[in-house]
């Protein structure tokens, strides 16, 4: 068990402490898929995993800013994390315990990207002449905050882009793929064009792997809950929402131990 998937922790660190103190050996290294809101700097909050000598990597989720820059800065500043921001993930493709991990974090947001639909904007540096059209009715402070939600949490086609010029044996994602029905075929489609055969994400609050007819696999962790990449629960977290129906092409079940 050299990899250990952990979904959305949104602060709920006690569930990885008890989890990680339940196994008779720890893993080598960790993935949290984002979601982990982070109050103070990863490097502390992360402490469970590194005093166990796990490496972490993560990308991060849609709830990562809510608390604006300073959340963020918690996340994903490398001067504050000068031990967790070496895995970082998104829009990259890291080799950890001999697999290549590729990364996107971030959900779709309509002002940016909403497939089916053509994407509004494909790059960021696209933001600030979009910012400009909202009027006066926004003031600089809401303008700021949005562009900063933007640019961080939503999915971007210039990220995608780049990732599907690169290679890799699993993909992880905060959003959903089309095996979940609030999820988008996009990331199918990008796991696809890398050579993924697995896609590992959070953010539905759900425990299940599911199939497509071409046998990409899609396995999905519950919050705060961790999972091995062959589908095992290896500890429970926060309660689940219940599995919805799948969308045609896909057989889902629970992997809820």
């Amino acid at each position: 068990m050299p990899l250990v998937f952990i979904g959305d922790i949104h602060q709920h660190w006690h569930h990885v402490e008890a989890g990680l103190a339940s196994l008779p050996t720890p893993p080598k290294a960790a993935i949290l898929l984002g979601d982990i809101q982070c109050d103070q700097p990863l490097d502390v909050l992360a402490a469970p995993l590194l005093a166990r000598g796990i490496a972490v990597h993560w990308i991060h989720g849609n709830h990562d800013n809510d608390g604006g820059p300073e959340m963020w800065a918690n996340l994903a500043s490398p001067e504050r994390n000068p031990v967790t921001s070496r895995g970082a993930l998104h829009g990259r493709v890291l080799k950890v315990e001999g697999v290549r991990i590729a990364g996107l974090g971030g959900t779709f947001r309509p002002r940016v990207w909403a497939p089916p639909k053509a994407p509004r904007l494909t790059h960021r540096h696209q933001l600030a002449d979009d910012m400009a059209e909202l009027g006066p009715a926004y003031g600089l402070n809401q303008r700021a905050a949005l562009t900063h939600s933007l640019s961080t949490a939503a999915i971007w086609l210039e990220d995608v882009a780049a990732l599907s010029e690169q290679k890799a044996d699993i993909l992880v994602t905060h959003e959903a793929p089309g095996s979940h029905p609030a999820g988008n075929a996009v990331l199918e489609d990008l796991a696809r064009a890398m050579g993924v055969r697995t896609i590992v994400h959070g953010h539905h609050h759900v425990a299940s792997e599911a199939y497509a007819t071409d046998g990409l696999r899609v396995l999905a962790v519950g919050s705060a809950w961790g999972a091995a990449l062959d589908g095992r629960v290896l500890w429970k977290g926060d309660k689940l929402r219940p599995l919805p129906y799948p969308r045609d092409g896909w057989v889902v079940q629970s992997i809820e131990a």
